[in-house]
């Protein structure tokens, strides 16, 4: 049976503190949240996305005073960190305290905090007044949901309550950064930019490998993820595209050359990366339930979000053409 969607914060709110699965809309993408106190709450988590235990989950809070509460140490570097911005699209990963249970944080001694940006998710989790695990609501390994609609065509069969904040306006997951370790490190690139970050701490490393044993440091990290159920092909020039009548295409701007595809998906008429992180999702979406048989993307630039929009391609691309997944 459909969950409802709606926009009843108390209802939410009494929901997750009673230990049920409450979907709720960020900056970044819709989260599936549950009390990230509660060890049987957050195992519902993983049951219904199918994820598996070795993926550690984000904890979502209202304000930094309830991060702190959950790590054990709180350099300065995350004072400076969160001043700057939170509420925003950064997580900040730090020594857990005890009473993080270890299905969180998939038994490693850090988790990862973060103070999404809309209103209604911080009004959420005020009225909760619990700290919410929340992956993205939708099935391990798919394409993340920007909007209530993506949740409920995935997962509404299987939680409690969708919170529509409308449509995410960053698009993609947060920038994951690692203060665990003496020289910080980014685990996973998203809506705050290197270079943003570099611009309050300083230079700092990259931990991104998906080929490692063990769970990962943070999510988004596996080879394989992001992924339509159609092939998707990463190609640089329109010879590279067999069949185009046959075919669906993502491109950042313009198209440059006379094909007639089954599907186009133009992000940014402009080549705004922006714009086009905030489209990215629902487009791949859309070419996915396209009468197109496979998926042509060309890369983005290089430079900012392009970096973030550029991982979540290549792993969309390794994980593409399981259609029974």
């Amino acid at each position: 049976m459909p969950c409802p969607i709606g926009t009843d914060v108390i209802r939410a709110a009494a929901l997750l503190r009673e230990g049920g699965l409450v979907a709720f809309g960020t900056e970044t993408v819709y989260g599936l949240g549950a009390n990230a106190l509660d060890p049987l709450a957050v195992a519902k988590i993983f049951a219904a996305k199918q994820r598996p235990k070795f993926d550690p989950l984000i904890v979502h809070v209202s304000n930094a005073a309830t991060a702190r509460e959950l790590v054990s140490d709180w350099p300065d570097r995350a004072t400076r960190l969160s001043e700057k911005f939170w509420p925003g699209p950064l997580t900040i990963v730090l020594p857990k305290r005890e009473c993080v249970p270890d299905l969180v944080s998939s038994g490693l001694s850090t988790v990862g905090v973060r103070v999404p940006a809309p209103d209604l998710a911080r009004e959420l989790l005020k009225a909760a007044g619990v700290p919410v695990a929340a992956p993205s609501a939708n099935p391990f390994g798919r394409i993340s949901p920007t909007t209530a609609a993506h949740v409920a065509e995935s997962l509404g069969g299987k939680i409690d309550y969708i919170l529509d904040g409308g449509p995410c306006t960053v698009g993609i997951e947060s920038t994951v950064l690692s203060l665990a370790v003496s020289t910080p490190q980014l685990l996973r690139p998203g809506g705050i930019t290197r270079e943003e970050i570099e611009s309050v701490i300083g230079p700092f490393g990259s931990n991104g490998d998906g080929t490692r044993r063990g769970p990962a440091p943070s999510p988004g990290m596996l080879s394989k993820h992001y992924a339509p159920r159609k092939p998707l092909s990463i190609v640089t020039s329109f010879s590279q595209i067999d069949e185009p009548t046959r075919s669906g295409l993502l491109l950042l701007g313009p198209v440059e050359r006379d094909i007639e595809p089954a599907a186009l998906e133009q992000l940014s008429s402009e080549g705004d990366l922006t714009v086009a992180a905030a489209s990215f999702y629902g487009a791949l979406r859309r070419l996915d339930a396209s009468s197109a048989e496979r998926i042509y993307a060309f890369p983005f630039p290089d430079v900012g979000l392009g970096i973030a929009l550029n991982d979540r391609l290549n792993r969309a691309a390794a994980g593409s053409g399981d259609r029974e997944a």
